[in-house]
């Protein structure tokens, strides 16, 4: 599933590509994705202007001209396709993980412009797209998110308070939407390593010292993976076809076996499942 890096990336390519222009036509060939397609979907969507395309923690949000808004989740194998017209291109997919070959067998809706078109395609469907149709409804339908790790919410006191008295381990609240927005699994693995904390130790024993490295951490890895273009596990590229390059510096994340990168440690990277999640960390210098 992509994490936030890799759908900012997405953001930033639709925006170059699609912002101002007006969607001229709607085709829907599945309306069963996560959530059904409503009936009404073309005619909420046709003939308005893509004012603005915002993200929030693992969703886009498009910003239509009459104040409704388009939300959109890639799922576990969603991807956003560029086509234009007129103009043949082996590399069409704006999105993380799958191929960047438009597979057309799992086109479920396209959305066209004058001079191009975006193609939603998803082999799993367990992503989805949605008209949200003002800004209070948008907020209630994000509120069970918790704040992304950027956000001025996300500090000392707040995680502090979130922490005590539980019995989960650190790794699986990095992955908890509800606590934090954004981080999957790919990030949190670098967060801990980061932080030098275990993944596997309690929450509620981290100390503020910690709490605090854990948030300037959070920023620190998810803004040079938003620099580097996210990573590239298999075929992930942004609308020019470029790879992201965050993968060639993880310092433990598929790295099991692996020498530690930290200065003089000595340590090995392991890789252990936590709720079913592969996770890795240095045996050594992650207490």
């Amino acid at each position: 599933m992509p994490e936030l890096p890799e759908v900012e990336i997405v953001r930033q390519s639709l925006n170059k590509k699609i912002k101002q222009k007006k969607v001229k036509k709607v085709i829907i060939r599945n309306r069963n994705l996560r959530f059904k397609i409503p009936k009404n979907f073309k005619s909420l969507l046709e003939d308005k202007k893509i004012i603005n395309i915002k993200r929030f923690s693992k969703y886009i949000i498009f910003c239509l001209s009459n104040k409704s808004y388009c939300l959109l989740h890639l799922g576990m194998s969603g991807t956003i396709h560029l086509i234009y017209n007129n103009k043949k291109s082996s590399l069409t997919n704006t999105s993380f993980y799958n191929s960047p070959l438009l597979p057309m067998k799992h086109n479920h809706v396209e959305i066209i412009f004058n001079n191009l078109k975006i193609v939603y395609n998803d082999p799993r469907r367990f992503g989805f797209i949605q008209i949200i149709n003002n800004s209070n409804s948008l907020k209630k339908r994000l509120q069970h998110l918790g704040p992304e790790p950027f956000d001025k919410k996300f500090n000392i006191d707040y995680i502090y308070f979130f922490f005590r008295n539980k019995k989960k381990n650190i790794k699986n609240f990095l992955l908890d939407q509800n606590f934090v927005s954004g981080i999957g699994n790919i990030y949190a693995s670098e967060i801990l390593f980061l932080s030098k904390i275990n993944p596997l130790k309690n929450a509620s024993k981290l100390t503020k010292s910690e709490c605090k490295k854990i948030i300037v951490n959070c920023k620190k890895v998810l803004s040079k993976a938003i620099k580097k273009g996210g990573s590239s596990i298999r075929d992930f590229k942004n609308t020019s076809g470029i790879k992201g390059n965050f993968q060639k510096i993880f310092k433990v994340y598929n790295r099991e076996g692996f020498d530690c990168r930290e200065y003089k440690c000595s340590g090995i990277i392991q890789k252990k499942n936590v709720s079913n999640r592969s996770t890795f960390f240095c045996n050594c210098c992650q207490k």
